[in-house]
């Protein structure tokens, strides 16, 4: 209220009592009229519109949902990057965690968003990578609230799924990769090891010097291990890409289980020669660990030159899986837009899990033929006849140091490399492996 009215008001000249009523009124509506618009937090300057979420969420069922939908099964999986069961089976289980994926009536009583208004859209941001806004034409959803979709949608995805698909692989697993790895002429092998750059379009400026690194713009870092059906089981994400390859890995907990002695330990045999743990392949970057077998830079012999073009074709698993995961997921091809490091963790998360629940629901049999999986189903029933040996129980600190400096041996590094180069190469004389 300004001075000269508070003067007013306060003159005792203004006797009448009605006058000075009057005058009171006059000066709340001089003070609200010229209060309308002056923030941004005012109500009554915010524009509504009306999106008919109704008429939107019938669209989008008779287009995806009813018994004959506009589009068939075939364009639902492309537009989607899922199948229907497994889009309504992960609807239905975010809907009992989370209340937020039930349609529900707001206080005026008017019907909100239904739960496969707020999954679309969610899946059309990761799929596609598209802005938020571009969704309400079709979706009938705000900017803000898409926004908010995808960030509960990635956190109940981690939440829900993360300790079945984001988790080490268990004795029925290693068994299946080690019967793949023996097929392959690499025995003992668990899948390929590398790490990918997420760019960070909207990293603040303080951050910009630890998360910038060799591509000269903020990133941040998946070190991922992938096996040959491209399934990934290892994802540790989150590291400023100013780091390279080696300091991810110190950093990570690819080798936790085995050093703490509470995971399944692997057991082969090549060239007479025993071995008991279990082996990535990698590029040249990485240290000379007993765990991590690398290509010949400069192969000297016909021998060294064919493990070595057997290597590159087998490491190019995770590659196929960092591109695979790309192409369904437009968001992490993309710089990220999002300004929250922890945002960003849940979105790789929830894209690596939707990334195996699909190479689960869509998996191929050994005659390549596609055996769609049900919603029960189990990726790692598949048997269990390899030498694997499961959790050996706690250990002691000395045994813990022990296994440390057996993970990290580069005499056993050198030692497995040649016994699986002569390996590959009696194979490749008995006519085995072309």
């Amino acid at each position: 209220m300004s001075k000269f009215f508070k003067r007013l008001l306060n003159d005792s000249s203004s006797s009448d009592e009605e006058e000075r009523n009057m005058w009171f009124a006059a000066v709340i509506e001089f003070e609200r009229q010229n209060s309308q618009g002056s923030g941004s937090g005012d109500r009554s300057s915010r524009q509504y519109r009306y999106r008919d979420r109704v008429s939107g969420h019938s669209r989008l069922l008779n287009d995806y949902f009813v018994e004959n939908p506009v589009y068939d099964e075939t364009l639902f999986r492309r537009r989607f990057r899922l199948s229907q069961p497994l889009f309504l089976r992960i609807l239905h289980t975010l809907q009992q965690h989370n209340d937020y994926f039930v349609q529900r009536r707001n206080a005026a009583n008017t019907v909100g968003l239904s739960g496969e208004q707020k999954m679309t859209a969610a899946l059309r941001m990761l799929a596609y990578g598209m802005s938020a806004d571009s969704l309400d034409e079709y979706v009938r959803i705000g900017e803000t609230t898409t926004i908010e979709c995808v960030k509960r949608f990635c956190q109940g995805v981690v939440e829900i799924f993360g300790p079945e698909y984001l988790r080490s692989p268990n004795a029925a697993d290693i068994s299946r990769l080690l019967r793949k790895a023996n097929q392959r002429g690499f025995p003992g092998m668990l899948g390929s090891l590398d790490c990918m750059h997420w760019a960070w379009k909207n990293c603040p400026a303080a951050y910009h010097g630890m998360y910038t690194g060799h591509v000269h713009r903020p990133t941040i870092v998946l070190e991922a291990v992938a096996s040959y059906d491209l399934w990934i089981w290892h994802a540790f994400f989150g590291m400023p890409g100013s780091n390279n390859d080696i300091n991810v890995l110190d950093a990570s907990n690819l080798f936790a289980n085995l050093q703490e002695g509470c995971g399944p330990s692997v057991n082969y045999t090549i060239m007479g020669n025993h071995y008991n743990m279990g082996y990535y392949l990698a590029d040249g970057i990485y240290p000379k660990w007993a765990t991590i077998v690398q290509s010949i830079l400069h192969p000297q012999d016909l021998a060294h030159e064919f493990f070595a073009k057997k290597h590159e074709s087998y490491r190019k698993d995770v590659e196929r899986a960092f591109g695979v995961l790309q192409a369904r997921f437009a968001i992490v091809r993309r710089p990220a837009r999002f300004w929250h490091h922890e945002d960003l963790t849940f979105i790789m998360k929830a894209c690596i899990i939707l990334h195996n629940m699909i190479i689960e629901d869509e998996r191929v049999d050994d005659n390549g033929l596609v055996a769609m999986a049900s919603g029960n189903d189990d990726y790692d029933s598949l048997g269990t006849d390899s030498p694997v040996e499961v959790s050996r129980g706690p250990i002691s600190f000395d045994h813990f140091m022990a296994t440390n400096r057996a993970i990290r041996d580069s005499n056993t590094h050198y030692a497995l490399r040649r016994d699986i180069i002569a390996h590959l190469w009696t194979l490749h004389g008995q006519g085995v492996i072309e």
